[in-house]
Formats: structure tokens, sequence, C-alpha cells
């Protein structure tokens, strides 16, 4: 896109200024969370061509994506919030468990985590009635919280609107972050924050901001007006979070765990920007090619 094009978004409101992290520009890559050394190896991989080219942006993604598998610390985010009940813990007892800061690097060292009877999980990560090869939390189902106990579901209450209003679970307390003692196989694992013991922030999930991928070569009528796309952000204005990212600066990343890169926001207070997704298509498509 030309600049004039991206002054045009800009001047009506369609984005959030030039360093809108959707915005194809350095200032809103930088903001978004990516890093010098990841476009300078996006640049370098992409190569110089004589004639116009386009380079598919799953190319960048993956440069980012690499870097930050490797040395981004890992935390626990519930974007939207369900309530759990481990009903045969005790009230009012806290209890840490020492969980990797990063997988990949064990210099990074561990966290402590604060566990309670009241906690909150992923609203998708429970399922009244479950589909096919559902492996999260199921009435009577059992899951492992990441990095401590493995809960039973035992029962769960709605809203009045039929949404799920709290779920009630019970604890193997033989467990803890080890397995069970009579050997039998838990599929599932599912990040959570504990109720008291959490931050709340705002989390901006970014898609492309466009539905066309070469705005230059449109249908004749059609403008790159035509073609923004609805959904290129999504708010969690109600996440809650680890209370070690209490102390994150702006600009600092992180992979909160099974939902992906975020960075800390450098001009809100309170907000993460989604960088990029876990989930790695280019470099399956290139392994597959």
């Amino acid at each position: 896109m030309s600049k004039r094009y991206l002054r045009h978004l800009v001047e009506t409101g369609a984005v959030d200024g030039w360093d809108d992290p959707r915005m194809p520009t350095l200032c809103g890559l930088r903001r978004r969370g990516y890093t010098p050394s990841s476009i300078f190896r996006f640049v370098k991989n992409a190569g110089i061509a004589k004639a116009n080219s386009l380079v598919d942006i799953e190319a960048l993604e993956h440069c980012i994506r690499d870097e930050l598998n490797m040395n981004a610390p890992r935390r626990m985010c519930v974007l939207d919030p369900v309530k759990v009940t481990v009903t045969n813990y005790p009230r009012n007892q806290i209890e840490f468990f020492e969980v990797a800061n990063n997988p990949n690097d064990p210099e990074a060292g561990t966290r402590r985590v604060p566990f309670t009877r009241e906690l909150y999980i992923e609203r998708a990560d429970f399922m009244e009635n479950p589909v096919p090869k559902f492996f999260r939390l199921k009435p009577d189902g059992e899951v492992r919280l990441a990095g401590a106990y493995i809960v039973k579901c035992t029962g769960f209450v709605k809203n009045s609107d039929g949404s799920i209003k709290e779920i009630f679970c019970e604890a193997d307390m033989e467990t803890r972050n080890d397995m069970p003692k009579d050997g039998r196989k838990i599929k599932g694992t599912i990040h959570w924050v504990s109720e008291s013991r959490n931050i709340k922030a705002r989390v901006m999930q970014y898609d492309k901001l466009f539905t066309e991928a070469n705005l230059m070569d449109l249908p004749e009528g059609k403008t790159y007006s035509d073609y923004l796309n609805p959904d290129s952000v999504k708010v969690f204005e109600n996440a809650l979070l680890e209370e070690s990212l209490a102390d994150a600066k702006p600009g600092d990343k992180f992979q909160f765990i099974r939902n992906g890169y975020y960075c800390k926001d450098t001009k809100n207070e309170s907000t993460f920007n989604s960088v990029v997704g876990l989930r790695d298509t280019f470099k399956e498509e290139v392994g597959n090619a």
C-alpha cells in the first residue's frame, strides 16, 4: 500500500494511528512486538527481486515466532474467564507451584504460581456436551491444570442466559504436578489463574487488517476500503493474568501458554497486544513442499 492509502486509514480513524499494531509500518510492527532482528531476518530470507513480487505475511510471522519461542518467558493468561471451585481444596489456603519460565531455556529458571480453591479457566476449555475428541474439561472428565493438580468435573451451574456461571471440580490431591499413582492417562492440560491472586488486563487480539492479500491487484470498481477486515481486532477487556505480570514493562514479550505470543503495549496501561499465534503455518507449508 502507498503512504496515501495508509494516511487515509489514519485520518478516517480506521486504525489507531500510524503505530497501530495492524499497520504495515515499522512503528506499528515495533508496537506489536516485532524485534529488529526478526525483521532483518525476514528481509534477508525474502531477498531481492527485479520484478514486482509478493512475500507471504506468514514468512514474517515465522521469523518472530522462531525468535520468541526460544526466549519469551511463559505465563498463564485467561482471556475469557469462567470460575472453577475445587471443592475438596481447603478454603483460604494458598499453595505455590514451581513452573518453568521457558522449557526451551533451562537457564531461565522457574517462577512460583499461586494455587487456590477458586480459580479461573478459559470458557472454551469446558464443554457441557463435548464433541468427539474433546480432551479438555467436561462433566465427569479429568484434566491437568498446567503445572498443578489433576481435577475432575463434578458439576456446574448456569446463568439465566444459559451460559456457564461456575464449574465444580475435585482435585486428585496425590498428583500435585506428578502423574496419577494408579497409572491412568490424562490427555488434556489447560491453563488457569487463581481467583484471588491475579491481575486484570485488556488483551488486544489482532488479525490481518485486510481480507485481500494483494491490494495492488483489485477487481475493477473496488478499492482497498472494500476489503478492510471487520474482525482485525478482538478486545478481551476482562482478561486475567498471572500476578507475576504486574511487573511487566512496556515492550516486554511473553508466551501466554496455549494462546500465543504477546507484548506489553507501549501506549496504553494494563494492555497486552498479540504478536503472533503459536501455530507456524509457514513452517508446515515449507516442510511439506
